[in-house]
């Protein structure tokens, strides 16, 4: 019998690696009538040493979060895939992506971008997508070509 992938897990930063893996995913989502969840995290310690922290910036980066997810939404809605939908969350991006957003929607494959948008952390702190490889309780891609399977850097020039 051939694995069958039937709840899919996207994060997203907005960063190409995150496209290319939404991309993907939405492939193999329809190829495996699963359903796609798409995830955005608001890491919230970047606020903890702001002097004059207002509740307003975590307004204005989740409006963006907002803005960003209702595009990959329809983007895969015009591809053919209904069953889609997303979440923001609040915390550490490492944490909610490995474990706690897989346990709380069932997940068995995550498709992670191969790097994200935060340079500094990965320097400072490791990179998310190796702590989920590591870490998470399911299944996990790493994405690092595009569809036509060109590796990411070859596509995206500006890098």
């Amino acid at each position: 019998m051939l694995q069958q992938y039937k709840h899919i897990l996207v994060p997203v930063d907005g960063s190409y690696e995150a496209e290319l893996a939404f991309k993907k995913a939405v492939a193999v989502a329809k190829r495996n009538d699963a359903d796609l969840h798409l995830v955005h995290v608001v890491d919230t310690r970047a606020f903890q040493n702001i002097s004059s922290f207002d509740t307003s910036m975590v307004e204005q980066v989740t409006e963006t979060a907002k803005k960003t997810l209702d595009k990959y939404v329809a983007d895969a809605k015009a591809d053919g895939l209904d069953k889609i939908d997303y979440a923001i969350e609040y915390g550490a991006p490492k944490t909610i992506i490995a474990r706690d957003v897989p346990r709380d929607n069932d997940t068995d494959l995550i498709m992670i971008g191969a790097t994200g948008l935060n340079a500094v952390e990965r320097l400072l702190i490791g990179s998310v997508t190796e702590y989920v490889t590591r870490t998470a309780v399911c299944d996990v891609i790493v994405v690092r070509t595009d569809l036509d399977n060109q590796p990411a850097k070859a596509a995206h020039p500006a890098e």
